[in-house]
């Protein structure tokens, strides 16, 4: 179970690890170690027509789904879990889940866990297939797989000429992923696949800015990718487009990066308070608003209207009962203020000197535990699921 130590921060934090501080890339690849650490990645510079790849094979899913009208009603709710429970990651040890489940005092409805295209050393690369006992353990548990899939490598780097998102649009990587959508196609299941995700940051190597892309190549091989699971039929998988929030300057235009509304079929933030860090530390304690409210209104009002929203990754940093009234005032914001939103996954995973768990702190934990016993976060009942794209709770 590969598992990438993400710095994020860049200008925002030196030396600390920014948004999902541990991508949990896990899965075993082909003939591939069952544990293994990536790092960053990037990669080289491939020629593409963007003009072509941007504007080719618009396909519109058999279903389009929308969001519920009006704020209170039902949401999935969920966490990428760490290995601080069993010291194995969910859902490939699903005693995590159960253990994560115990503290949160209810059953989640959504698991998150995540996978790299690729393990390599030298010249040479593993590929890995699709996680198909993975899927199945969550939905034998009841709950909906929330899937992340990075288009890279392990270990990793900011520097991956074969990963470059330009590659993707081109074909390059066309069998692998054509191998990959045809195992999703024959699990047959509904889950939420959430590519390439916080592409408006620079701390992943399918990052806007970096390893040669740009929101170009971005939505290029995003529709790519989207088309070539709809021409092998794996239209099983719901698509989640999901941008970083409470970026500034460049990073804060994530119009850019949509790949279209053909493309996606639910929208996503992910979003972090990570607090006064240190003394000298440029990071400050931002509310949920804070965080939040700018990119949701710009993605449900300009950006894809009518779409529905799951905040992808969230967490607060610090312990104690600051981070407990910023949970408590989360739970009251939501029904309230963000009525698209149908769905959030805690980033509940150990980072350095981090304290985004909620075991960490048993006031905020308590928060949390109040908050989610609400009717409306929904239990795990999602095993007879068959309905795809998936439509918001009811």
């Amino acid at each position: 179970m590969p598992i990438r130590t993400t710095t994020k921060a860049g200008s925002l934090l030196v030396g600390a690890v920014l948004g999902a501080a541990l991508l949990l890339l896990s899965l075993a690849p082909l003939q591939a170690s069952a544990k293994e650490i990536s790092k960053r990645v990037a990669g080289t510079r491939v020629a593409l027509s963007l003009a072509h790849a941007v504007g080719a094979h618009k396909k519109k899913p058999a279903k389009e789904v929308r969001s519920a009208a009006g704020g209170g009603g039902p949401l999935y709710w969920g966490a990428w879990i760490g290995e601080q429970f069993t010291g194995a990651q969910a859902p490939w040890d699903m005693s995590a889940v159960s253990d994560f489940e115990q503290v949160a005092s209810k059953p989640l409805s959504l698991i998150n866990f995540s996978s790299p295209f690729a393990a390599c050393s030298g010249s040479s690369c593993n590929y890995y297939k699709f996680p198909t006992a993975p899927m199945e353990n969550v939905r034998n548990h009841g709950a909906i797989p929330f899937f992340s899939w990075a288009s890279q490598s392990s270990p990793s780097s900011l520097n991956q000429p074969d990963f470059q998102l330009a590659a993707i649009a081109n074909g390059s990587l066309d069998p692998y992923i054509r191998e990959f959508a045809t195992e999703a196609k024959a699990w047959g299941h509904p889950f939420f696949l959430r590519f390439n995700w916080e592409m408006n940051g620079n701390w992943f190597p399918w990052s806007g800015g970096v390893n040669g892309n740009g929101p170009g190549t971005y939505v290029a091989a995003w529709r790519h990718v989207h088309d070539i699971f709809a021409s092998v039929g794996a239209t099983n998988a719901t698509w989640v487009w999901c941008p970083y929030s409470g970026a500034r300057g460049s990073r804060a235009r994530i119009g850019k990066y949509y790949p279209g509304g053909e493309y996606v079929d639910w929208t996503c933030i992910d979003g972090y308070n990570w607090g006064r860090v240190s003394s000298t530390s440029p990071s400050r304690w931002q509310s949920f608003d804070t965080l939040f409210a700018s990119s949701y209104r710009k993605i449900t009002t300009k950006i894809a209207p009518g779409k529905p929203m799951m905040l992808g990754e969230i967490a607060s940093n610090g312990g104690g009962k600051p981070k407990a009234l910023w949970i408590k005032r989360m739970f009251a914001s939501l029904p309230q203020k963000y009525p698209d939103v149908h769905g959030l996954v805690w980033f509940d995973c150990p980072d350095r000197t981090m304290s985004w768990t909620l075991e960490s702190s048993p006031i905020a934990l308590r928060a949390f535990s109040k908050g989610i016993s609400d009717r409306h976060y929904l239990k795990p009942s999602f095993s007879a699921l068959a309905e795809s794209p998936i439509s918001v709770p009811r």
